[in-house]
């Protein structure tokens, strides 16, 4: 057996692990690259750590450390009860206002499951209390996670942008964003117009407070604990019941005062370096990385006690995951394996053929592991094949970006299970059943048709 084969198989035997047993694939990675790089690729230490992706590591824990901050303050439930209120209780609206929230949220810089834990709770609550279908409510959130997932500044975008710049290959930041955005808001409308969006419109609007109802969460924090125990039902509202507020998930101000709506210190100063990161990424260019550990030690200087709790709340698991996949993928790429298998797919003699068969990799890997994982590993096997310019760079990228995210609505996921577990005063077996039948057709019909929109074109 050649050792480019091994390296593959080794591979296929981490995603099964960390599907099958729980264990973070990045953990696994990094005893696969130490196993395959030491007694299969004859590499030392030093060989094994060129592949370890510093730059990706600076702005998954930068961004996420901010976003914690924002997050431990009560900036985040300020937002969303902003969100509710501008649409001033219209019953139709708010599984958009929930798809544009997440969308949002990751688009300057949140984690897709940490903008799902947050907003998923809030969301499925209300659709127990106004009848809305809570697959509907569900798959709003994570869709509208997905769509704003490849901003410039987001960890999905940096991520596929930064492996992108780093194979060489052509790539145009702005394009993978509109992909997503776009294949995920048609897949929104489509779910709307059949999950009973359009009977909504007729209930008209319902008053808006600002007090939590019975149907909504209760917390003890800034944050609650939505994403700390998403599956915690603390409501009691039923499909039917007439509602007579909005309900908002109640949060503490930084001085214990109490009080979603408040915009205290900390949150304005945390709105601005929101702003301020935004502003400084894509209007002067600067690293996302390190622009956003900057302005997280300043607002951490000034509250330190949001600091605190902030710090236990960077994505370390996502941190572990990327670094520890990118890194067994740079011994692969350091023994020769990505050029092999990139030859062993572009020998198909169908350049098209193989660029179907490496989306549909992605989301069926997707649908039961990392979404991020598998994108790390699939867009380096394909740049052997893609050097010889048959296919499209920009758009084949995208079609594996868009194939391997909006899977995530599999109960398997980390987004499909928070889903299923935030949802309250529903048959659980039906609805794990419901998201199961979706994910799989999502996974059956969404490469396909991103391959024919994105790469049989030739975008790139």
């Amino acid at each position: 057996m050649s050792p480019e084969l091994v390296s593959i198989l080794v591979l296929v035997v981490v995603f099964v692990i960390a599907t099958t047993r729980s264990v973070n694939m990045g953990a696994l990675a990094f005893a696969a690259a130490f196993g395959v790089g030491t007694l299969v690729a004859d590499l030392d230490a030093d060989g094994i750590f060129a592949g370890f992706p510093g730059d990706l590591f600076v702005v998954l824990v930068g961004v996420t450390y901010l976003f914690a901050i924002a997050r431990a303050n009560g900036t985040t439930d300020w937002l969303v009860h902003a969100a509710v209120r501008l649409v001033g209780g219209r019953v139709a609206l708010i599984p958009w206002v929930m798809f544009a929230l997440t969308g949002a949220l990751t688009a300057i810089g949140a984690v897709s499951p940490a903008a799902v834990a947050i907003v998923a709770p809030i969301a499925l609550s209300f659709a127990t209390r106004y009848a809305i279908s809570p697959l509907l409510m569900g798959t709003m959130v994570v869709h509208g996670a997905q769509a704003g997932g490849f901003s410039p500044i987001s960890i999905y975008g940096s991520i596929v942008n930064g492996i992108v710049e780093r194979e060489g290959l052509p790539g145009s930041e702005v394009g993978l964003f509109l992909a997503s955005l776009i294949a995920n808001l048609l897949i929104a409308s489509v779910l709307f117009a059949v999950l009973g969006g359009r009977k909504l419109w007729a209930r008209g609007a319902v008053p808006v407070d600002g007090a939590a109802g019975p149907a909504g969460a209760s917390g003890t924090g800034a944050g609650g604990g939505a994403e700390k125990d998403p599956g915690k039902n603390t409501g009691t509202g039923t499909a039917g019941t007439a509602p007579t507020a909005v309900a908002v998930r109640p949060a503490q101000d930084s001085d214990g005062t109490g009080g979603a709506t408040r915009l205290t210190p900390a949150r304005i100063a945390t709105l601005v370096a929101l702003v301020a990161l935004v502003v400084a990424v894509l209007g002067f260019d600067l690293d996302a990385g390190l622009t956003a550990v900057s302005l997280a030690v300043v607002l951490s200087t000034a509250w330190p006690d949001d600091s605190r709790r902030a710090v236990g709340e960077i994505a370390w698991s996502t941190v572990l995951l990327i670094c520890g996949v990118l890194t067994y993928v740079g011994v692969l790429e350091e023994m020769g394996t990505i050029t092999w298998a990139g030859e062993g797919v572009g020998g198909i003699g169908v350049p098209l053929l193989a660029a179907v068969l490496l989306c549909y990799i992605g989301a069926i890997v997707s649908a039961f592991a990392s979404s991020v994982g598998i994108m790390g590993a699939l867009i380096p096997l394909a740049v052997p094949f893609l050097a010889q310019g048959e296919i499209g760079a920009v758009g084949m990228v995208a079609a594996l970006a868009v194939s391997a995210t909006v899977v995530d609505v599999s109960p398997f996921s980390t987004n499909g299970a928070l889903v299923l577990a935030a949802a309250p005063d529903v048959d659980r077996d039906r609805f794990f059943r419901q998201l199961m039948v979706y994910g799989g057709i999502v996974v059956a019909a969404v490469p396909v048709l991103a391959w024919l929109v994105l790469v049989v074109p030739g975008f790139g």
